[in-house]
């Protein structure tokens, strides 16, 4: 498989980037700045230096990819328009291009959703993380928003809590609605389901909530 990846630096993206090299595909990762892609990876993927905000810059990373993924996502607490821009722009480079599957990491805290325990329905989400997490939720409504209405072949993929745990090489997932329970997972196991997606026509369409 051509896997192409966006936000190839971060900690989910680095993780997803190693395990589809280890597992035989041929990935490209899109990186701002290489030297922060670890050499061991960059030496094994095609590494493309591009501005994700513009389309024109990535179309040729896009082109002919097989699956493409974004692992882009905000950097501290404060506004940012970073998942929406990036979306935006990943978005037209793959209709210009034809390429067609597309999925975005996105954040449980995002919406209480069916499956939420009442604790995480009535308190965790709206009143402690729709508080703390607010600027970077209200940018990941518009990546949602524009993923949706992208026309692609999208999934969209809704981790909770992420840790930096050794990855168990499982995890559970729920399709349109949250895991029960779902509290955590780590970012390998993250990378490990973003990789399972990509083969499954049956996730298409559809928000996938995934946990430890």
């Amino acid at each position: 498989m051509r896997l192409t990846v966006f936000g190839a630096t971060g900690g989910i993206g680095t993780r997803l980037v190693r395990l589809a090299l280890d597992e035989g595909h041929e990935v490209t990762a899109v990186v701002r700045d290489p030297g922060r892609l670890p050499a061991g990876l960059r030496d094994r993927a095609d590494v493309v230096r591009a501005d994700v905000m513009d389309p024109a810059a990535i179309e040729g990373a896009v082109k002919g990819a097989d699956a493409v993924v974004s692992a882009m996502g905000p950097r501290g607490l404060g506004p940012t328009t970073v998942c929406g821009d990036s979306s935006r722009s990943i978005i037209a480079a793959m209709r210009a291009t034809g390429a067609g599957r597309f999925l975005m990491v996105s954040m449980g805290a995002i919406s209480s959703e069916p499956g939420d325990d009442p604790l995480t329905r009535y308190v965790a989400k709206p009143l402690i993380l729709g508080r703390i997490l607010r600027h970077g939720i209200a940018d990941m409504r518009v990546a949602e928003a524009q993923v949706r209405g992208s026309g692609l072949d999208w999934t969209i993929v809704r981790p909770p809590r992420l840790t930096n745990k050794e990855g168990r090489g499982r995890y559970r997932k729920a399709v349109d609605r949250s895991v029960t329970g779902g509290y955590s997972i780590t970012r390998d196991d993250v990378a490990k389901a973003l990789l399972d997606l990509t083969g499954d026509l049956a996730s298409i369409g559809h928000v996938i909530a995934i946990a430890g």
